[in-house]
């Protein structure tokens, strides 16, 4: 059997029956190669035009019947694309929610759905595979799921890109190529940005924070469901798929770790402005003795920072920061330790914060700060308890996410 590769066509280069008929005449000479998945978003701008109709008919839409109205943006796509592929004379199959060949199955939160995993890689098993071994082309539509309780979900805008990867991870996929209008991910907005450059490779987690932070690359679910070994590729026809951007590693399912130097942690006064105005001089106090900021927070007359210094520095500090009329008073709380806590399915799991408190809280341990940091969250406590934290942790989320994936 032929290796398989996942292609996913975004809606911008699915604008009209031209468009159509040169992805499909790509995708034919791909199918020489490899054994294909096609996913496909809606023809450019059907979604918004679906939207706008709905909002109008009925301002207050109910979610269920607004996520059945935007799937057939994609429900069209992929019987208009399945047609091109037959005339192309690919024996594609149309992968629908009304057929037996659906695979992906999701939780019951409409317009925002999360997948569920075992149920859904179940079904490629018994549903695609056997189509792809036979030589045949499914084409799916992206963005859409059915929930446990047979309704049409959608994973949110943008969300065939989590349909192309979380395919691609329960079929095994060697590799799955999200196709665009740009010949892959720039280091700046290339509409914004005179000189921005195409990336030839990003690891995981700086996609990552470039998606939380705004840039519009890839869909912000689709990361949690890159496996291990599955090669992801963002680029254009133009490049055939083999140029681009390719992103390397995966988000770790659940990872507790321990920072390994003591922390400190100092709280600063200020005299006659907010904490953020102290914020440059701190970092670079620490940064001259070598000291690493683990977190700062800042409050309206005050600031707090984690650092490895210890408090040998607190004289100098005191100079620095009291004596020279900048804070009223600092003070430095020695013996703390730092837990980081991040994980693919943390942002799916509602009340993760409670999750991770609440066997601290039982357990009588106290919790000297706690900070999100992107899709992470750092814990300090006392040194003296820090093993027993982390396993406290790790335990309470495991089953967590056992339960969600």
């Amino acid at each position: 059997m032929k290796d398989i590769m996942v292609i996913k066509l975004g809606g911008s280069v699915l604008q009209d029956s031209k468009a159509l008929e040169r992805a499909a005449s790509w995708v034919k000479d791909l199918s020489k190669e490899h054994g294909l998945v096609v996913v496909v978003s809606a023809l450019k701008g059907m979604t918004d035009e679906l939207l706008r109709t709905a909002k109008e008919v009925n301002p207050d839409i109910r979610p269920d019947m607004l996520d059945e109205v935007l799937a057939m943006g994609e429900r069209t796509s992929a019987r208009l694309f399945t047609a091109a592929l037959n005339r192309f004379g690919v024996d594609a199959v149309l992968v629908d929610p009304s057929n037996e060949y659906w695979p992906v199955i999701t939780d019951d939160v409409h317009l925002d759905a999360n997948p569920i995993y075992h149920e859904t890689e179940k079904r490629c098993k018994e549903k695609l595979l056997p189509l792809i071994e036979a030589g045949k082309v499914p084409v799916v539509c992206g963005y859409i799921g059915v929930s446990t309780s047979g309704k049409i979900t959608t994973l949110g805008r943008g969300g065939s890109d989590t349909t192309a990867i979380l395919l691609g991870s329960c079929l095994n996929a060697t590799e799955v190529v999200l196709i665009k209008d740009v010949e892959g991910i720039y280091s700046g907005d290339p509409d914004k940005v005179s000189k921005a450059e195409i990336l030839d490779t990003l690891n995981v987690d700086e996609v990552r924070l470039l998606t939380e932070g705004g840039a519009k690359v890839i869909h912000s679910k689709a990361l949690r469901y890159l496996s291990e070994g599955l090669k992801l590729r963002v680029s254009s026809m133009e490049g055939l798929g083999k140029s681009g951007t390719v992103i390397i590693g995966t988000l770790p399912k659940l990872e507790v770790s321990v920072h390994p130097a003591k922390v400190t942690m100092i709280t600063i006064l200020s005299r006659n402005s907010d904490g953020a105005s102290m914020v440059k001089l701190v970092i670079e106090f620490v940064q001259r003795h070598k000291g690493e900021v683990l977190n700062i927070t800042t409050g309206e007359k005050s600031i707090i920072v984690y650092t490895n210094l210890d408090a040998k520095f607190i004289d100098e500090l005191h100079r620095e920061v009291v004596e020279s009329g900048t804070g009223k008073a600092i003070s430095f709380f020695e013996g703390l330790s730092a837990i980081s806590i991040s994980g693919r399915m943390l942002e799916t799991s509602p009340g993760v914060i409670h999750k991770v408190v609440a066997p601290l809280a039982l357990n009588g341990i106290n919790i000297y700060g706690l900070v999100t940091i992107s899709s992470s969250i750092r814990v300090f406590v006392s040194a003296k308890d820090v093993e027993k934290v982390a396993s406290l942790i790790k335990a309470n989320l495991e089953v967590e996410l056992n339960e969600t994936n």
